[in-house]
């Protein structure tokens, strides 16, 4: 194993996104998944910016706590798009993923991963933030990616690795996997450390 300090420990993806599973495994880390229905993500109203998916990833380590066994490490983490302090989840209707890329199309927004990696003995805490750059997107590329892609799963109603982020992105600030939905190379630094 490439982290030494981390080798007492079976680590643990808890999540369903194939995304993060996939930047997690670029990491050369061997993992397992798993994953719980029905956690609440829900978050107090007054939080901001990077309070939210840091609030949000505690929360779903936490509902991993009383299954926890002492040689295993698990790793959660929330993704928001933020845009002009509102956040974008995932978009309930076509209509609704519509009115989001029009929304971010010609700016730029804010997009904020939280991670919690925990242990029974220690909890360590990071956000991630990219700042994403739109090109002016037209109503017929939008529809056509929404159509295509059914971007129903991801917060802002796009993925950056999909056909609107070859088109519309212009360019990043900060962690292109962050995007995606993992920070994987500030991920990798806190686990050497941790």
């Amino acid at each position: 194993m490439m982290i030494e300090n981390i080798s007492k420990y079976k680590i643990i993806l808890a999540s369903n996104s194939p995304r993060r599973k996939e930047l997690l495994g670029g990491l050369g880390l061997s993992f397992e998944v798993k994953t719980m229905p029905g956690i609440d993500e829900s978050y107090p109203e007054t939080l901001r910016g990077e309070e939210i998916p840091k609030y949000i990833s505690a929360k779903k380590a936490e509902a991993y706590r009383d299954v926890m066994r002492n040689d295993e490490m698990y790793i959660t983490a929330d993704t928001i798009v933020y845009d002009a302090d509102e956040v974008l989840g995932k978009p309930q209707s076509r209509e609704d993923a519509i009115r989001m890329l029009r929304q971010l199309s010609g700016h730029s927004h804010d997009v904020i991963t939280g991670v919690s990696i925990v242990t029974k003995e220690k909890t360590v805490q990071f956000a991630s933030t990219s700042k994403v750059f739109f090109s002016d997107l037209t109503d017929e590329e939008i529809e056509y990616y929404v159509d295509n892609y059914r971007p129903y799963d991801k917060a802002g109603a796009y993925g950056i690795q999909e056909w609107i982020g070859f088109v519309g992105v212009s360019r990043i600030e900060g962690s292109y996997f962050n995007v995606m939905g993992l920070p994987v190379q500030r991920l990798f630094t806190e686990l050497k450390k941790f």
